[in-house]
C-alpha cells in the first residue's frame, strides 16, 4: 500500500477567473490573482492498495456517491498515467469548510488531493508541476498550493497554465478578510455551468475580458507598493464586472441573495464613516470583506449588528500546500 496525506488552504480571487478556453484541460480565459487563507482548509489521505477493485472517496465521514467518486478516479486516473500503476485508491477527504458554497472548498480539497497522490505515489513534482497538475482537477486549485498573493497565467497549453506566488514584502500578513456566510448550502447554479452559460450567451462577456489586462496590471502594481486604498478598489470593482456577466447571460441569473446586497451595503457605511474595507464575492452568496488588521475588530463588530457570530469568519493570509 502507498500513502500519502496533505492538507492544502483555500484561496479567494481578487481578480477573478471566469471562464475556460479549454473545458478539457481547464485552460482559463485569463489571467487570476488570489490570496491564500489560513481560515478554511482541506486535509485528504490516498492510500493506493493493491486489495482495491475500484476507486473509494469518503468526504468529511460520508461514502460519497457514484457521479463525486467519478470525478475524483478521473482525477486519479492522471496520477497514475505519470507513476505508470493501475493500482486503484481508498480517498478520505475532510473539509474544514462547507462544501459548495461559493467558499472555495474545491481549491483547497483538489489541491490536497494532488499533493497527497504525489507522496503516495512519490512522483517527486514539485510545487509548479503540482500547481499544473491540481488545476487539471478544479482551475482554482492551482493558486492553493501557493501561501500569501498567488497569480494564475492563464497560459496556451497544459504546460503553461500554472500558478505562482507573487513576492509582496509582508504586504500580505497586514491584511484581513470577514467571511460573511450567507447561506452555506449547495447552490442552485453550480460554478462550472455558470462559466459555461457566462462565456457562451452574455452579452458582458467581451467587454469583462477585455478590461482584464489593466485590472491585474493595476492591482500587482497595488501590492509592489503596499497601496491597501488601490489594492480594495480593484478587489471590489473586477468582483462586481465578474457578476454582472451572470445578469447577461441566457437564461440571465445571478448569486446575489438580499443578504448579500445588505452586507455590501455594510461595507459602503463602513468606508463612509473612516473604516477602510472592500468586498468581492465568488459564485455563490457569500460576501469576504478585505480590510487591514488594524481594522478588523471595528469589521467583524459593525457586522455583528447584522449577522450572527457563527456567521462570520475572520482569516488572515496562509500558507501554502504541507505534507502531514
Amino acid at each position: 500500500m502507498h500513502t500519502g496525506k496533505a492538507r492544502a488552504y483555500t484561496n479567494i480571487a481578487l481578480i477573478k477567473y471566469w471562464g475556460k478556453k479549454d473545458e478539457e484541460l481547464i485552460l482559463p480565459m485569463n489571467n487570476s490573482l488570489s490570496l491564500t487563507l489560513d481560515a478554511f482548509y482541506t486535509e485528504t489521505t490516498v492510500s493506493f492498495d493493491p486489495a482495491l477493485q475500484a476507486d473509494t472517496f469518503l468526504l468529511d465521514g460520508q461514502l460519497q456517491n457514484t457521479a463525486a467518486t467519478a470525478k475524483i478516479s478521473r482525477f486519479l486516473d492522471l496520477l497514475r498515467e505519470l507513476a505508470g500503476t493501475k493500482l486503484r485508491a481508498a480517498v478520505t477527504s475532510e473539509n474544514f469548510v462547507p462544501t459548495a458554497a461559493g467558499l472555495a472548498s474545491s481549491a483547497s480539497g483538489l489541491a490536497a488531493l494532488a499533493a497527497a497522490g504525489n507522496a503516495a505515489l512519490q512522483l517527486g513534482l514539485d510545487d509548479s508541476q503540482l500547481s499544473r497538475l491540481a488545476r487539471r482537477g478544479s482551475g482554482s486549485a492551482c493558486r492553493s498550493i501557493f501561501g500569501g498573493f498567488v497569480e494564475w497565467e492563464q497560459g496556451t497549453d497544459d504546460i503553461t497554465s500554472l500558478a505562482h506566488p507573487l513576492a509582496a514584502n509582508g504586504f500580505e500578513n497586514d491584511l484581513a478578510m470577514l467571511f460573511v456566510l450567507i447561506n452555506d448550502k449547495q447552490k442552485d447554479v453550480s460554478s462550472r455551468d455558470g462559466m459555461r452559460r457566462t462565456v457562451a450567451t452574455s452579452a458582458f462577456y467581451p467587454g469583462w475580458l477585455a478590461s482584464l489586462p489593466e485590472d491585474l496590471a493595476a492591482i500587482k502594481q497595488a501590492i509592489a507598493t503596499q497601496d491597501f486604498t488601490a489594492l480594495g478598489r480593484i478587489t471590489e470593482a473586477n468582483g462586481l464586472k465578474m457578476h454582472a456577466t451572470t445578469l447577461a447571460a441566457v437564461p440571465p441569473f445571478t448569486y446575489w441573495s438580499p443578504q448579500s446586497l445588505l452586507a455590501m451595503d455594510l461595507v459602503r457605511q463602513l468606508r463612509a464613516t473612516g473604516t477602510e474595507c472592500y468586498f468581492t464575492m465568488d459564485a455563490g452568496p457569500n460576501v469576504k470583506v478585505l480590510c487591514r488588521r488594524q481594522d478588523e475588530a471595528a469589521v467583524q463588530q459593525a457586522f455583528s449588528n447584522s449577522f450572527s457570530s457563527d456567521r462570520l469568519i475572520l482569516a488572515h493570509a496562509g500558507p501554502g500546500i504541507s505534507y502531514l
